[in-house]
Protein backbone atom coordinates (compact mmCIF):
# COMPACT_ATOMS: atom_id res chain seq x y z
CA UNK A 1 0.00 0.00 0.00
CA UNK A 2 0.97 3.33 -0.66
CA UNK A 3 1.95 6.00 2.08
CA UNK A 4 1.46 9.61 1.58
CA UNK A 5 4.35 11.84 2.41
CA UNK A 6 4.41 12.48 6.41
CA UNK A 7 3.54 16.04 6.59
CA UNK A 8 0.09 15.49 4.82
CA UNK A 9 -0.56 13.00 6.88
CA UNK A 10 0.08 15.12 9.89
CA UNK A 11 -1.85 17.62 8.10
CA UNK A 12 -5.01 15.23 7.58
CA UNK A 13 -5.00 13.97 11.06
CA UNK A 14 -4.91 17.26 12.93
CA UNK A 15 -7.79 18.44 10.51
CA UNK A 16 -9.83 15.49 11.46
CA UNK A 17 -9.17 15.86 15.25
CA UNK A 18 -10.27 19.72 14.88
CA UNK A 19 -13.14 19.73 12.00
CA UNK A 20 -14.98 16.57 14.56
CA UNK A 21 -18.27 16.96 13.28
CA UNK A 22 -18.13 20.80 12.85
CA UNK A 23 -17.29 20.03 9.13
CA UNK A 24 -15.03 23.42 9.17
CA UNK A 25 -11.55 23.43 8.46
CA UNK A 26 -9.67 26.33 10.61
CA UNK A 27 -7.70 29.27 8.51
CA UNK A 28 -4.70 28.11 9.47
CA UNK A 29 -4.74 24.23 8.07
CA UNK A 30 -6.29 25.94 4.76
CA UNK A 31 -3.50 27.93 4.36
CA UNK A 32 -0.93 24.75 5.12
CA UNK A 33 -2.77 23.14 2.45
CA UNK A 34 -2.74 26.53 -0.02
CA UNK A 35 1.11 25.99 1.01
CA UNK A 36 1.51 22.28 0.07
CA UNK A 37 -1.17 21.93 -2.43
CA UNK A 38 -0.97 25.27 -4.15
CA UNK A 39 -4.21 25.52 -6.45
CA UNK A 40 -5.30 22.01 -6.47
CA UNK A 41 -6.17 22.89 -2.47
CA UNK A 42 -8.91 25.06 -3.67
CA UNK A 43 -9.90 22.97 -5.94
CA UNK A 44 -10.31 20.29 -4.13
CA UNK A 45 -12.28 22.49 -1.42
CA UNK A 46 -15.07 23.14 -4.53
CA UNK A 47 -15.62 19.80 -5.08
CA UNK A 48 -16.17 18.87 -1.67
CA UNK A 49 -18.13 22.30 -1.20
CA UNK A 50 -20.42 20.46 -4.07
CA UNK A 51 -20.59 17.76 -2.72
CA UNK A 52 -18.90 15.58 -5.85
CA UNK A 53 -17.54 12.85 -3.55
CA UNK A 54 -19.29 9.79 -2.81
CA UNK A 55 -18.20 6.26 -1.05
CA UNK A 56 -18.95 3.32 -2.62
CA UNK A 57 -19.11 0.02 -0.64
CA UNK A 58 -19.80 -3.45 -0.91
CA UNK A 59 -20.67 -6.13 1.38
CA UNK A 60 -16.98 -7.74 0.90
CA UNK A 61 -15.83 -4.24 2.71
CA UNK A 62 -14.41 -2.61 -0.61
CA UNK A 63 -14.22 0.74 -1.07
CA UNK A 64 -13.85 3.34 -4.49
CA UNK A 65 -14.65 6.85 -4.25
CA UNK A 66 -15.80 8.61 -7.07
CA UNK A 67 -15.83 12.32 -7.54
CA UNK A 68 -17.24 14.40 -9.62
CA UNK A 69 -14.73 16.45 -11.54
CA UNK A 70 -15.03 20.09 -12.53
CA UNK A 71 -15.40 19.20 -16.24
CA UNK A 72 -18.38 16.92 -15.54
CA UNK A 73 -16.22 14.06 -15.41
CA UNK A 74 -16.35 11.44 -13.21
CA UNK A 75 -13.40 9.86 -11.49
CA UNK A 76 -13.23 6.30 -9.66
CA UNK A 77 -9.85 7.04 -7.14
CA UNK A 78 -9.08 4.32 -5.35
CA UNK A 79 -7.43 6.14 -1.67
CA UNK A 80 -6.54 2.86 -0.26
CA UNK A 81 -3.57 3.20 -2.66
CA UNK A 82 -3.83 6.76 -3.52
CA UNK A 83 -4.95 6.30 -7.29
CA UNK A 84 -6.93 8.70 -9.51
CA UNK A 85 -7.39 7.92 -13.23
CA UNK A 86 -7.49 11.65 -14.25
CA UNK A 87 -4.68 13.14 -16.36
CA UNK A 88 -3.62 15.55 -13.76
CA UNK A 89 -2.50 12.68 -11.82
CA UNK A 90 -1.06 10.45 -14.85
CA UNK A 91 1.04 13.93 -15.10
CA UNK A 92 1.90 15.65 -12.68
CA UNK A 93 1.88 13.05 -9.64
CA UNK A 94 3.26 10.20 -11.33
CA UNK A 95 5.68 11.25 -13.83
CA UNK A 96 6.67 14.31 -13.16
CA UNK A 97 6.66 14.14 -9.30
CA UNK A 98 5.71 17.50 -9.46
CA UNK A 99 2.35 17.55 -7.34
CA UNK A 100 1.39 14.94 -3.96
CA UNK A 101 -2.01 14.41 -5.04
CA UNK A 102 -4.17 15.22 -7.27
CA UNK A 103 -7.23 17.44 -6.79
CA UNK A 104 -9.33 14.34 -6.86
CA UNK A 105 -8.16 12.30 -3.99
CA UNK A 106 -7.41 15.57 -2.01
CA UNK A 107 -11.17 15.75 -2.15
CA UNK A 108 -11.67 12.31 -1.28
CA UNK A 109 -9.56 12.96 1.89
CA UNK A 110 -10.75 16.41 2.92
CA UNK A 111 -14.61 14.71 2.77
CA UNK A 112 -13.15 11.91 4.69
CA UNK A 113 -11.79 14.59 7.49
CA UNK A 114 -15.31 16.50 7.14
CA UNK A 115 -17.43 13.83 7.30
CA UNK A 116 -19.60 15.12 3.93
CA UNK A 117 -19.08 12.48 1.86
CA UNK A 118 -21.72 11.14 -0.18
CA UNK A 119 -22.36 7.16 0.63
CA UNK A 120 -23.82 4.39 -1.76
CA UNK A 121 -24.05 0.56 -0.74
CA UNK A 122 -23.82 -1.33 -3.95
CA UNK A 123 -23.29 -4.82 -4.62
CA UNK A 124 -20.02 -6.45 -4.94
CA UNK A 125 -20.78 -7.52 -8.81
CA UNK A 126 -21.94 -3.44 -8.87
CA UNK A 127 -18.56 -2.39 -7.30
CA UNK A 128 -16.41 -4.46 -9.69
CA UNK A 129 -18.90 -3.45 -12.72
CA UNK A 130 -17.99 0.60 -11.35
CA UNK A 131 -14.22 -0.74 -11.24
CA UNK A 132 -13.77 -2.16 -14.63
CA UNK A 133 -15.71 0.70 -16.21
CA UNK A 134 -13.23 2.95 -14.49
CA UNK A 135 -10.07 1.30 -15.28
CA UNK A 136 -11.90 1.33 -19.31
CA UNK A 137 -12.50 4.92 -19.44
CA UNK A 138 -8.75 5.29 -18.16
CA UNK A 139 -7.27 3.08 -21.21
Amino acid sequence: MAVLPAVVEELLSEMAAVVHGSARIPDEHLLSMKFIFGSSAIQALDLVDRQSVTLISSPSGRRAYQVLGSSGKTYTCLASCHYCPCPAFAFSVVRKSESLLCKHLLAVYLSQVTGTCQQLSVSDKQLTDILLTGEEQAA
